[in-house]
């Protein structure tokens, strides 16, 4: 049976089943800047009915300046401190779809505590697809150096390695947003798996 809510989104009951195995865990995205964690995770979030939270901005938040003033004004170690603390924070007020800072991952503790309390997806970008997309934006700290894509490649080869730790893998690529969110639920059901007869 398929229920459609007044924003044209189905929601059917493998959808209810997938939500009570997944508990109190939340759905974390990690993985590249670019890669879509935010658009995609807000439309996953609206599909499954569990609230989005964007651990970028609830750093923002919590520091009461951008996370390029953070850069600046105190340097990327200090980030990095205050990003595994806000998310080891936010992990205990789940479910939700949490998506990350592409350095988040890199974090031993903050994977620990993902491992424990959500289940991970990295959502996973080529790298001509990442620098189409974030040659449209002029905030990215990481990213302004005298050769920004030298500085990309760098980056993924650092950090594929940690991202391919998450639990679950989906490519994001030049598709409508809704077919790589439908490809996410499809593997959490796997993973999950929901639907399964439990004696």
């Amino acid at each position: 049976m398929t229920d459609t809510s007044l924003h044209g989104i189905s929601r059917t009951s493998a959808d209810a089943d997938l939500l009570s195995v997944l508990g109190r865990r939340s759905i974390v995205l990690v993985g590249m800047m670019g890669a879509g964690k935010s658009s995609v995770g807000r439309r996953l979030g609206t599909r499954l009915g569990l609230p989005f939270v964007d651990a970028d901005t609830e750093i923002e938040a919590a520091a009461g300046m951008t996370i390029p003033e953070i850069f600046e004004r105190h340097g990327e170690p200090a980030f990095r401190s205050g990003e595994a603390r806000v998310i080891e924070r936010l992990l205990d007020a789940g479910p939700q779809v949490l998506a990350t800072g592409g350095g988040a991952f890199m974090n031993a503790s903050t994977r620990a505590a993902v491992r424990d309390k959500a289940v991970s997806l990295w959502l996973k970008a080529e790298f001509d697809v990442l620098m189409r997309r974030i040659k449209r934006r002029s905030d990215r700290p990481m990213l302004k150096t005298a050769d920004p894509a030298a500085t990309l490649q760098r980056l993924m080869a650092e950090r594929d390695p940690f991202y391919a730790e998450a639990d679950l893998i989906v490519e994001s690529r030049d598709v409508p947003h809704m077919t790589v969110v439908e490809e996410i639920v499809s593997q959490l059901q796997a993973h999950l798996k929901c639907g399964e007869y439990k004696p």
